[in-house]
């Protein structure tokens, strides 16, 4: 890893260890979603984790304690993991941008999709984070971390489950964002949903073995 991303305008450590790269990532400019957000929230997990589940983005839950994964989204995440026989705190978890992007409804602050500029500013974190922990296998959780990753022709629709090309990982796959499952339109889709999503997590777990 170089000293800086000239091109993204962020700093990464060389020779980083995950807690150096949260620590410099906290101090971010490199878009302007730094000014909006409470706090940079980072991927959270042990170096040396063989899986690493990468989201979209922090919610407004994540946002606020400066955790990913700990709102709605992140409960059913994890109850779906605990099935699929993969544990959590063996994983690394993150997302492709690590600022809160939202808009105001109300007393409510909205999740509003990132865009191309802030994706891109942001991709060097996500990168250095893959480059130390050396995951065996990330899986894309959603349409904007699967076709960051995977290319922008990636659908998951068509293409969850299956091992794509990654040049970053040994094997790498997609899957629907855990936050997609809550917006189901009806218990019994909600339902059938979340099983095909463990079905998904479980063939993670078996490549593990």
């Amino acid at each position: 890893m170089s000293e800086e991303d000239s091109s993204a305008g962020v700093q990464i450590p060389s020779g980083a260890t995950v807690e150096d790269l949260r620590e410099a990532a906290a101090q971010c400019t490199a878009c302007h979603l730094y000014r909006n957000a409470t706090q940079t929230v980072f991927g959270e997990g042990p170096e040396g984790a063989q899986v690493m589940l990468v989201g979209e983005q922090p919610g407004d839950a994540e946002d606020l304690a400066g955790h990913p994964f700990v709102g709605p989204a992140g409960r059913l995440l994890d109850r779906c993991l605990e099935e699929a026989g993969i544990d959590r705190r063996q994983t690394y978890v993150t997302n492709v941008v690590k600022h809160f992007k939202w808009v105001p409804r109300g007393p409510r602050r909205i999740h509003s999709k990132p865009g191309s500029v802030e994706i891109e500013a942001c991709f060097p974190w996500l990168e250095a984070e893959i480059s130390v922990v050396k995951p065996r296998i990330v899986v894309a959780l959603g349409a904007t971390a699967a076709q960051e990753l995977f290319g922008k022709n990636f659908r998951v629709t068509r293409d969850r489950g299956r091992l794509v090309p990654f040049a970053l990982a040994p094997r790498a796959l997609a899957a629907v964002h855990p936050s997609s499952l809550l917006r189901a339109p009806d218990e019994e889709t909600r339902r059938r949903e979340i099983q095909r999503f463990i079905e998904d997590l479980r063939q993670v777990a078996t490549m593990l073995r």
